[in-house]
């Protein structure tokens, strides 16, 4: 596995090869993977509705042929076929020769946990995928490494864990989210086990360098880290440097069905897509049509490693990015994307203008100093209409502050959106950050009017 899906040796493997190489390449892990797929339940009612055969998808050329499906879809299997669905492929395998399942499932925080299903050679892919962006932006063996994404049956902790442990080399403090170990207690364990390394999302690493202050621990000198890699999303990265005294801090992005997909590089222009292993498109919210480069829309992922147990072709993440143009700065033949820049199922469309809630953090943290990172933003009706506020937490109110957020907000979105100040902490029991791992962005009280 490690020569088809190369690690330490990634940049060298891939620099210089050609987008027709990388096709060839990409093609024949397709045919693999169709293989397999066409004797999943699910696809065969899947595709078989749209009166789709198997002659009919011959390359990766015809992969628009085929319907994408989301969460939802698979969540109807598992209603259907209980407990795990019909998508996991497992009764396709001969009794004795069946791969051993690895289980994990959604946090369930929107509802019923969705089963998260890996076979052996899919489960390793999505480690070594990991583990060679960790290397690529700077983690070493030496490191010692804080992990705060979550365990249970959630997938992040544990494959976090298996990524590094495997392939890195470096030792794990798996302390979780703040449900898990209480945050005072993780950063103390940061200082006494000599951490240099952070990984988790970023709105939780924040909330921990804040927390390290209260408890009299100075980041950059009682905690020295060299690297903080995580889902930092839209948020800040110079903002969370200078919460943790000055690291290198570097995005990832990825989803639960799916594992890493892409990640960014010590050139900081994007995220490079692992086109290796995932084949990504980015399709237009409404229409579903593949947008021009540059335009904004859902990310739909093919993954071409994992045709073990549960084949992903064409999931829709429903989360929203934009391709970036120009040649891959690596030297690689891996398109860039801008990275995750918010959900197009959470989008709030004011006066015609679609609002990312998950990308207001950043606008206002990019231009104001007395932005403490967290905030909520609430939608509610007043007079017919759908209007938005963002509730922002801030260090300190010079006059006029909400006002000049509130201005920078029209300016950048062309949308009025008034903001609500509140002190550091204020805003903690509407965004969930110590029980969750990705924070409530958007209250929605529409209904309630």
């Amino acid at each position: 596995m490690a020569r088809d899906y190369p690690v330490a040796d990634f940049l060298s493997t891939y620099r210089g090869m050609s987008r027709d190489e990388l096709h060839a390449l990409q093609n024949a892990r397709f045919g693999a993977l169709m293989a397999t797929a066409w004797k999943v339940p699910f696809y065969q009612r899947h595709w078989g509705a749209k009166g789709i055969e198997p002659g009919d998808i011959r390359s990766l050329d015809d992969l628009a042929k085929l319907p994408p499906y989301s969460k939802s879809d698979l969540m109807a299997s598992v209603e259907a076929f209980p407990p795990f669905g019909d998508f996991s492929g497992i009764e396709t395998w001969p009794e004795g020769e069946r791969p051993p399942m690895v289980l994990q499932t959604t946090s369930g925080t929107t509802g019923k946990p969705q089963p998260l299903i890996w076979g052996p050679k899919g489960r390793e892919v999505q480690n070594m995928i990991l583990a060679r962006i960790y290397l690529m932006q700077g983690m070493k063996r030496a490191d010692v490494v804080h992990s705060v994404y979550g365990f249970g049956m959630v997938n992040g902790g544990h494959f976090v864990r298996e990524a590094i442990s495997h392939w890195v080399g470096a030792p794990v403090l798996t302390a979780g989210t703040g449900a898990d170990m209480r945050s005072a207690r993780q950063v103390q364990m940061m200082r006494d086990f000599g951490v240099t390394a952070l990984v988790g999302f970023g709105d939780y690493l924040k909330r921990l360098a804040d927390v390290a202050g209260e408890e009299g621990i100075l980041p950059g000198r009682d905690i020295r880290l060299g690297l903080i890699s995580g889902h930092i999303g839209a948020d800040s990265a110079s903002a969370l440097s200078e919460a943790w005294g000055g690291p290198e801090v570097y995005d990832w992005y990825g989803v639960g069905d799916t594992g890493p997909i892409a990640g960014q590089g010590p050139d900081r222009d994007g995220m490079h897509v692992m086109e290796d292993a995932q084949f990504l498109e980015i399709l237009d919210v409404e229409s579903g049509d593949a947008v021009p480069e540059g335009q904004i829309g859902d990310m739909v992922c093919t993954c071409l490693h994992k045709d073990d147990l549960y084949p992903i072709v064409r999931f829709n993440t429903h989360d929203v990015t934009q391709t970036l143009p120009g040649d891959n700065p690596l030297g690689l033949p891996f398109r860039r994307i801008q990275g995750f820049m918010g959900r197009s199922d959470n989008m709030v469309k004011l006066r015609g203008i679609n609002i990312y809630p998950q990308g207001i953090g950043a606008l206002l943290s990019a231009h104001f100093p007395e932005m403490a990172a967290e905030y909520v933003c609430r939608v509610e009706k007043r007079d017919g209409r759908d209007e938005m506020v963002v509730i922002a937490e801030v260090r300190e109110r010079p006059a006029g502050l909400a006002e000049a957020m509130a201005e920078q907000l029209r300016t950048r979105l062309g949308v009025q959106i008034d903001v609500e100040l509140a002190g550091i902490g204020e805003t903690a029991h509407l965004t969930e950050i110590e029980q969750r791992q990705k924070p409530i962005r958007l209250i929605d009280r529409r209904k309630d009017a």
